[in-house]
C-alpha cells in the first residue's frame, strides 16, 4: 500500500548494473581494454596469457562485490585481496593503468552516468587498497595493519586496559 511517502530505491551495484549478463560483459570489456590499451601493458604482462579463468573468477567476485549472488566466498573464502596480489609489485602506476581499464569497460557497459561514478570512486577505492608497493619501489605498508612495518615482522599483541 502506498501511503504517499518517498520511497527509497535499495537496489544493488549488481541489479542497476543489469545482473549477471551485464558483470560479464563488464569483465570481457575490461581485459579487452586490457589487452589493447598501451598503457596496460605491464599489468597485462601480471596475467596468464589465456585469460579464461581469471575471467571467471572476476565475474564471481565482482557479482557478490556488488551486491548479486554470492558466488565467489563460497567457493575461494574471504576474498583477501591485498595478500593475493602481494606476489605483485603495484604501485599507483599500476593502479590508474588498472583503473583506466576499468573505466573503459565501464564506459562501454553502464549506461547509467551515477552508476559509473559510484563504482569508479568503489574501484578506485579497492585499487589504491591493493597497492601494495610506493613509487620509490619500497614495500607500502598495509593500511589495514599500521603497526605493521616490517616485512615479516609480528605485531604485538592487543592489550586492553582494564
Amino acid at each position: 500500500m502506498d501511503n504517499g511517502a518517498p520511497h527509497l530505491a535499495t537496489h544493488s551495484h549488481y541489479d542497476r548494473l543489469g545482473g549477471h549478463e551485464a558483470v560479464v560483459n563488464l569483465v570481457d570489456a575490461f581485459y579487452l581494454a586490457m589487452d589493447t590499451l598501451p598503457g596496460a601493458a605491464t599489468i597485462r604482462a601480471m596475467h596468464e596469457p589465456d585469460l579464461r579463468a581469471t575471467k571467471a573468477v572476476l565475474v564471481k567476485y565482482l557479482s557478490e562485490w556488488m551486491g548479486g549472488p554470492k558466488l565467489y566466498s563460497p567457493e575461494r573464502g574471504a576474498p583477501m585481496l591485498r595478500r593475493r596480489h602481494q606476489p605483485f609489485r603495484l604501485d599507483s602506476a599500476a593502479r590508474d593503468a588498472w583503473m583506466m581499464c576499468m573505466r573503459q569497460a565501464l564506459s562501454e557497459v553502464c549506461q547509467d552516468a551515477g552508476l559509473r561514478t559510484e563504482l569508479d570512486a568503489a574501484f578506485f577505492k579497492v585499487a589504491d587498497f591493493i597497492r601494495n608497493t610506493e613509487d620509490g619501489g619500497q614495500e607500502r605498508a598495509h593500511p589495514g595493519r599500521p603497526r605493521e612495518t616490517h616485512p615479516g615482522q609480528v605485531a604485538l599483541p592487543h592489550q586492553s586496559k582494564a
